[in-house]
């Protein structure tokens, strides 16, 4: 009789602790290589995955978009968007061609500015990042020039001088008029940088 209780505890026990690991085993995987997101989610709750992770990878895509997220930002609104399909406690892992928790972002370069640097209609992957150093090669949002591509020049607090590796000057004619064509140097906020660029 003893060695049946003793059997049908170690079942039980056995049962209770599959049943932790595997009903409590949500899990999110992202692999995003710049242009293409993929999302896998695994769990034992009876939801839309299919749905989820179509979310979670516009999301994503969103989020190589905006300046302003950064990768703690960008796990909290996985473990947002999750919530609302009543995934609680989801192990979220971000995984990029450029390694762990990194948001790698593929841009092509519009203009001969950073010549000879980088060539116009080039692609060149960026970082998602704030941590910027002079010297570096970072996309920015720029209020007077929208989308620019840039050399970090100084770094002054939270104000961050960019110009252009082209240093050349061309004159043309718009409308009858003579102009001078000259690289931008522009200051921009730091939270105005998109990313900074590791491979050309």
């Amino acid at each position: 009789m003893a060695k049946k209780i003793i059997l049908a505890l170690i079942i039980l026990i056995l049962i209770i602790f599959l049943g932790i690991l595997f009903l409590g085993n949500n899990t999110v995987d992202v692999y995003n290589d710049g242009e293409n997101v993929t999302v896998e989610t695994t769990t034992f709750s009876d939801i839309d995955k299919h749905r989820l992770n179509k979310e979670i990878c516009n999301y994503t895509l969103d989020v190589m978009n905006n300046t302003n997220t950064s990768i703690s930002t960008y796990r909290h609104g996985i473990e947002d968007i999750c919530r609302q399909y009543g995934l609680e406690n989801v192990k979220i892992n971000i995984e990029s061609s450029i390694g762990p928790n990194q948001i790698p972002i593929i841009v092509t370069v519009d203009g001969t500015s950073m010549l000879p640097t980088l060539q116009d209609g080039q692609t060149v992957l960026l970082n998602k990042t704030h941590d910027i150093h002079v010297g570096d090669i970072v996309v920015a949002e720029s209020d007077e020039y929208g989308g620019i591509i840039k050399r970090v020049d100084q770094i002054k607090g939270n104000e961050v001088h960019l110009i252009s590796d082209n240093k050349g000057i061309s004159y043309e004619y718009i409308n009858g008029v003579l102009y001078e064509v000259s690289g931008i140097t522009t200051w921009v906020d730091i939270s105005d940088i998109n990313g900074v660029v590791i491979q050309y």
